[in-house]
Parts: structure tokens; C-alpha cells; sequence
């Protein structure tokens, strides 16, 4: 199964971090709880009520339990693909359609260098 952990438990110095990650442990038997919640509401700028945290922590917890669904099923010999369907991608010809005009748009330029439009420094 998945569960969440605070970061800091897994990892030192440099890098800890204010984050959680999901890692497959089995032997940790515990769902999401209030105060990873809590966390995750934080890390997402997000202001939740007393009722919202609890509803968080019921749908968060039954996201990770499709996340586990998931991850037994049998995979073995899959060959991932790009689309579910056997479609190809109709592609257009690479072939020019239009002629180089970039001299003749640049004559009106205040200045102009090597092709590239030269502007006056913003940041110094």
C-alpha cells in the first residue's frame, strides 16, 4: 500500500523538506490522517474548515486506496502505449509554404542586427 509521509522523517540535512511523499511500505498500516491533511492544505495554499478536513481526509484516504488497487494489478508483459485507441497522427508535409521575408520586415526596425531586433537594455 501507499502511504503518506512526512519527508522528514526519510530524509537529512539538506534535504529535508516541508513536503510528504508517498512511498510503498507495507508495514506502515496507517491512512492519511487530520494532521498530513492539514499539511497537504497547507502545501497547497488552500484554507480548509473542521468539516472540509475531515471530508479531505476520508476522499485523500480513498485516493490512496485506488492508488494501491492500482499498483496490484497484473502488468507483467503490458506494452505501455500513447493512445488506448490504434490511431496514428495524420501529419502535414514538412515542406516550406512561405517565402523568407524577414529583410523586408526589418526594414523598418530602429536597429537591427545580424536578423535579430536590437532593443534598449530594461535591467542594468
Amino acid at each position: 500500500m501507499y502511504y503518506c509521509v512526512p519527508a522528514e522523517k526519510r530524509l537529512v540535512g539538506a534535504a529535508q523538506a516541508a513536503r510528504l511523499v508517498f512511498i510503498r511500505t507495507p508495514e506502515l498500516p496507517v491512512p492519511l490522517d487530520k494532521d498530513q491533511v492539514h499539511h497537504i492544505a497547507m502545501l497547497a495554499r488552500l484554507k480548509l474548515t473542521d468539516e472540509e478536513y475531515a471530508e479531505s481526509v476520508e476522499k485523500l484516504s480513498k485516493i490512496v486506496d485506488f492508488i494501491d488497487q492500482l499498483s496490484q494489478a497484473q502488468t507483467d508483459g503490458v506494452v505501455p502505449m500513447a493512445h488506448p485507441l490504434d490511431a496514428a497522427q495524420r501529419l502535414r508535409p514538412d515542406a516550406i509554404s512561405e517565402i523568407d521575408e524577414r529583410d523586408t520586415y526589418q526594414e523598418n526596425a530602429p536597429a537591427v542586427s545580424g536578423g535579430l531586433y536590437l532593443v534598449p537594455k530594461v535591467i542594468e
